[in-house]
């Protein structure tokens, strides 16, 4: 376990390795599971205000259910969640012609379109945050549907504190970043 500042970081996080397969897991975490992705603070507020840049790359059944329900629900925990589509794919989950679920918010990212990426909670995955009252607990989320990027990752040697650094920096800062790098390469 590493400690840093109000975080106390899972040993997984250091030691254990993930790269993304999209062209083997088919971006299944967008579909599987009980819910939508959760969303943190002001995030359904983002996903209001830029509804409309992002309309264009999101699926007509997605856009039907944003338009009929909105793009995001109340969770059990008093927070909120994206909506679905059906109880499956996020409703900002498009496919791809070769059947890949991608972002519809991240590839409107990349083209510029919008200035938010996609909810953090999505961006640090596999890494899921715990918050209790004086602390976040970040914990690697072992999922079987995931189990090709955990392949993928070891035989590319990136542990999932580098795949997810952008995530990190942006839900903790450079600085927090940089001091969880030496405590790794300290421990090593």
């Amino acid at each position: 376990m590493i400690l840093i500042d109000n975080t106390c970081i899972s040993d997984d996080v250091a030691e254990k390795f993930f790269v993304c397969n999209l062209d083997k897991c088919k971006g299944a975490c967008c579909v599987e599971g009980d819910m939508g992705a959760p969303l943190e603070g002001d995030e359904p507020a983002i996903l209001d205000r830029i509804y409309e840049d992002i309309k264009p790359y999101l699926s007509p059944e997605g856009i039907r259910v944003i338009e009929q329900k909105g793009g995001y629900e109340p969770d059990e925990h008093g927070g909120f969640v994206t909506n679905t589509v059906g109880g499956r794919e996020c409703v900002y989950a498009t496919w791809n012609d070769k059947g890949i679920l991608k972002c519809g918010i991240e590839e409107a990212y990349n083209e510029g379109k919008v200035d938010w990426k996609k909810p953090i909670s999505c961006h640090l995955y596999p890494i899921r945050v715990t918050k209790y009252e004086s602390f976040h607990a970040l914990n690697y989320d072992r999922w079987p549907i995931c189990s090709p990027a955990c392949s993928f990752g070891e035989q590319l040697n990136v542990p999932i504190y580098k795949f997810v650094r952008e995530a990190l920096v942006r839900a903790y800062g450079e600085e927090w970043y940089s001091r969880l790098s030496k405590a790794i390469e300290e421990k090593e």
